[in-house]
């Protein structure tokens, strides 16, 4: 679980309640759009289009598992 909470330190914050764990969420896919539109507008490049197209695809999984991670952590499903 330490794990976790080093990987992932914004799923792991005090949320008091569920307005909480919905901004949390927001953000996630907030910063999901921005860093979406930024490796969007360098995937222009052709030779860099691919590498912009696996990194995007890592950055989801990472926002979406982060996602999973606050609202199990606001329901005490982690210990």
């Amino acid at each position: 679980m330490e794990m976790l909470k080093k990987y992932f330190p914004f799923s792991f914050t005090e949320k008091k309640d569920i307005a909480a764990v919905i901004v949390n969420v927001l953000l996630h896919i907030v910063a999901g759009w921005v860093i979406g539109i930024v490796l969007g507008i360098a995937g222009i490049l052709p030779v860099i289009g691919w590498v912009t197209g696996l990194a995007g695809a890592l950055v989801e999984v990472y926002l979406f598992a982060g996602m999973v991670l606050s609202v199990l952590d606001y329901l005490k499903l982690l210990k």
